[in-house]
């Protein structure tokens, strides 16, 4: 495989996984592409053609040096120029035979990935809708939160990891949105799977899951950050897994009018936290690091199937689903 067929597979099994459905995903490229139409010339000469074609813009390619057959990579949930030297590093000493890292893969975003972070936050009003919250809700209340992503990643250095990977001709691209909603996806098949009475069951059934069994041995396991064990769990959504950051904290109020009654997610602000309480919703933290990781293992799990092997790193936990 090329890199541009990774990217390729990358995206459709984001579009699969997706909780708007792959047609629901593929009517958001749609639509960008009738404002696209509507645009001046100069203003089509200003826009991102990649987002006719990606629905998830903190997802893709910034550095391909060498156009090769992927045999071997590196991928961490965090790639900054440490881990880029530590690609090379790994081809320099692989010896004249080969074996060295050929494309290194992060999860969170870089470069133009973490300018456009805030572009797949809506895809939150659609999780948000598949549990019952009104839409013109949701995107009432996220728009002003999107608008705060937005601003917050506009002064980052979003070049710095890409700059190091060009000047060390080392390939380089990430997935996001793609790798958090196979773990949405996968998670989502398990809990509706299961009829979950209280929130220990929930906990239990999470520790089952490798990477976050994993996780507890460093005491970052599945936890209760909101209720209690013995709660009952009502209605379980997982609308804090996908969906670029963390969204608006008004939406909790909302949540539990739609019938929410405990949330899963990878992390969360206090500011969420203290909404939560008051909109009496329990909150389970499956982890973050560790959701990060079981996203990306389904992801590499495809491409282990192609014969490509994956090296770990940067707080990526490899399980192998093949």
């Amino acid at each position: 495989m090329k890199i541009a067929d990774i990217q390729n597979l990358f995206i459709k099994m984001g579009m699969e996984a997706d909780f708007r459905g792959a047609d629901g995903a593929q009517n958001f490229l749609d639509d960008k592409k009738k404002n696209f139409n509507k645009l001046s010339e100069q203003e089509k000469q200003d826009f991102d053609k990649e987002a006719l074609e990606n629905p998830y813009l903190d997802s893709g390619v910034y550095n391909v040096s060498e156009d090769k057959d992927i045999k071997k990579v590196l991928v961490g949930i965090d790639i900054s120029p440490a881990e880029i030297l530590i690609a090379k590093e790994l081809s320099d000493t692989a010896g004249p035979d080969g074996g060295g890292i050929d494309l290194v893969i992060a999860h969170h975003p870089i470069g133009k990935g973490l300018a456009q972070l805030a572009d797949v936050m809506n895809l939150q009003c659609d999780v948000l809708s598949y549990y019952g919250v009104p839409i013109n809700i949701s995107e009432g209340l996220m728009k002003e939160k999107i608008s705060e992503v937005a601003r917050g990643v506009n002064a980052s250095n979003h070049q710095r990891t890409v700059d190091a990977a060009k000047l060390m001709k080392v390939n380089l691209m990430n997935s996001h949105t793609p790798a958090d909603n196979s773990a949405a996806k996968f998670l989502r098949g398990i809990i509706e799977g299961k009829k979950i009475e209280r929130i220990s069951d929930l906990i239990n059934i999470l520790k089952e899951i490798p990477e976050y069994k994993e996780a507890m041995k460093i005491g970052v396991g599945p936890k209760v950050f909101v209720g209690s064990p013995e709660n009952h769990c009502g209605k379980i959504a997982l609308t804090e897994i996908t969906g670029g950051a963390e969204g608006s904290p008004k939406l909790f109020e909302k949540m539990a009018q739609a019938g929410i009654g405990t949330v899963v997610g990878m992390h969360i602000s206090e500011e969420h936290k203290k909404e939560a309480e008051l909109a009496h919703i329990n909150i389970v933290i499956a982890g973050h690091i560790s959701s990060d990781s079981l996203g990306m293992n389904l992801l590499m799990d495809e491409l282990e199937k192609q014969g490509i092997e994956i090296v770990p790193c940067s707080g990526f936990t490899r399980f192998s689903r093949v």
